[in-house]
């Protein structure tokens, strides 16, 4: 069902569904329909210094740690939605060409209003990716275009 068609508090289950499957072909252009332009994207465990807002954004930080690897799922799990806010157990497997693989667990909190996405906040264990990751992973961060980070401190 395209996005602009689930606008309503009884919509919001499919409209995240729609998106994390989105996000799991890493079809970035449709990704950035299901957010709203005021969206906040925050990695808790990053923080909130190093938010990203807005579809652009959003989609350029994502693409940082999903668009490198050679493989990327997201296993669907328990949703559970109180109006516009939605909560969701899931796990997202990263496959790596050099061969590593990390299968992390995730709850992510959303907030849905007017059909899109306003807040997105993913907690999980950051230490779970670091010990699977290729040695490289996180020097390759050093390169990485970070023009997408916002303070979302107070915010979220």
């Amino acid at each position: 069902m395209p996005v602009d068609q689930l606008a309503g508090t009884d919509q919001v289950k499919p409209l995240v569904h729609g998106m994390w499957e989105t996000l799991s072909a890493r079809d970035w252009d449709t990704l950035k329909t299901f957010l709203a332009p005021e969206c906040i994207y925050l990695d808790v465990p990053v923080g909130p210094a190093a938010a990203a807002r807005g579809p652009e954004d959003i989609v350029k930080r994502l693409k940082i740690g999903i668009e490198p690897l050679a493989g990327y799922r997201n296993f669907p799990g328990l949703m559970v939605s109180d109006g516009a806010d939605v909560m969701y157990e899931h796990s997202e497997q990263w496959h790596w060409a050099t061969g590593e693989s990390a299968l992390l667990n995730f709850v992510t909190v959303h907030r849905v209003e007017g059909g899109r996405i306003t807040l997105w906040k993913d907690y999980w264990d950051m230490s779970a990716l670091a010990d699977h990751a290729p040695p490289t992973w996180l020097a390759d961060f050093a390169d990485a275009d970070m023009s997408w980070v916002f303070d979302a401190t107070g915010l979220v």
